[in-house]
């Protein structure tokens, strides 16, 4: 049976994209181009475009254009996520870069930043997140040093303060908050977007026994990350 033409250009555009031939943020054809290019009509070339749409691998601008979809990283809402595990996992390769580094006291009415340090100092950690040398995400972070005094040394060329923590610092307690903020102008600036773009934010407080060790503001971009959660009734007998 033959193939239908918009199953042909569909076919075609996914295996370019998933191949690495097309990257996210590419621009596709104007349909007036799919247009000429295969001598069909535009409800045929939208069929195409509407199907990569919903396969979540273009995403379609309003007067601007079909696009690549950037690749979405999933994470467990109630998990401590380690970047370069998952995007390792999609084929992807982690590298952190730091823009900030200093230890400092507490800053004078900040009561949480009070109750991290715990009489002691704070090691705070500006840096930012890409996945195959694209922006995925601004990180501020603060470390209690005196529950994690090693980091102070610690070596961030290569590992991200996050991946460092996880693998040397046993967490027994975390609280997430997760909410939708607009990109400040330096935030911006890092991810390549317009300040005031839409951003998924996550907050992270974590402690081991009842000592706190670490605050982190992670800014994604949105169409590159989310967070997921699956629950099922208590008593149900399952893993």
């Amino acid at each position: 049976m033959k193939q239908p033409l918009h199953e042909k250009i569909r076919a075609d555009f996914e295996a370019r994209i998933l191949a690495g031939m097309l990257a996210p943020g590419d621009r596709l054809p104007t349909e007036q181009e799919l247009m000429q290019e295969h001598g069909c009509s535009r409800m045929t070339v939208n069929k195409a475009l509407s199907a990569l749409q919903s396969a979540g691998l273009v995403e379609r601008r309003k007067k601007a254009g079909s696009f690549v979809a950037r690749p979405r990283f999933h994470s467990m809402v109630l998990d401590i996520p380690d970047l370069a595990v998952q995007l390792g996992e999609r084929g992807k390769r982690h590298s952190y870069r730091l823009t900030r580094r200093q230890v400092r006291g507490p800053i004078a009415g900040r009561d949480e930043e009070a109750a991290l340090a715990n009489g002691a100092q704070l090691l705070e950690l500006d840096g930012i997140h890409c996945a195959d040398d694209r922006p995925l995400a601004v990180e501020h972070r603060l470390i209690a040093t005196r529950a994690v005094p090693a980091i102070v040394d610690g070596d961030f060329d290569s590992i991200s303060p996050g991946t460092w923590l996880l693998q040397h610092v046993p967490w027994t307690e975390a609280e997430n908050r997760i909410s939708a903020v607009g990109a400040t102008r330096r935030e911006a600036a890092l991810l390549g977007i317009a300040p005031g773009a839409p951003c998924l934010c996550v907050e992270r407080h974590t402690w081991r026994g009842g000592d706190p060790i670490t605050y982190v503001r992670q800014v994604f971009l949105a169409d590159a990350y989310d967070m997921v959660a699956r629950f099922g009734p208590s008593g149900s007998g399952g893993n």
